[in-house]
């Protein structure tokens, strides 16, 4: 087990775990990497608000189950000062090059880059303009061990 965090998780991927049938190469990508993934407190704010949001029924109660054995042990790190000042650093740079990226999505990745991790998002266009940022798509890439 490694116990190092690698990577941190869009909103976009945690969904699609949640999915009933999740895409077969974001499953595979999770279980490789399980012991070295983390949240951002941006990413539980979402996720836990789409959940309030969500009438109830079959689905709520699969999205709860979901959350409480699955997201419940997955670290969830916070947005910082460090974060902040390199936050700041991208929406100056991104809006110097006429690029401004939503300010959550600004969160996330200074979250990421003040700990050194590897963004996971599907997204990745999104986040393009972000100099510095490390991110991979599990839909797509595979990691590489």
């Amino acid at each position: 087990m490694v116990s190092q965090i690698s990577y941190l998780l869009d909103t976009n991927i945690i969904s699609e775990l949640a999915k009933p049938q999740p895409n077969s190469a974001v499953l595979q990508q999770f279980y490789v990497a399980q012991h070295e993934i983390a949240i951002s407190s941006i990413v539980w704010h979402e996720l836990r608000f789409g959940w309030l949001r969500m009438p109830d029924g079959q689905r709520k109660q699969l999205i709860t189950k979901f959350l409480h054995d699955v997201v419940s042990l997955i670290p969830i790190l916070d947005y910082d000062a460090q974060a902040a000042k390199i936050h700041a650093e991208i929406r100056m740079q991104t809006q110097k090059m006429g690029n401004n990226i939503p300010f959550v999505d600004g969160q996330i990745a200074a979250i990421a880059m003040a700990q050194g991790l590897i963004l996971v998002t599907r997204n990745t266009k999104d986040f393009q303009a972000i100099e510095g940022l490390r991110q991979i798509n599990w839909f797509t890439d595979t990691i590489d061990r």
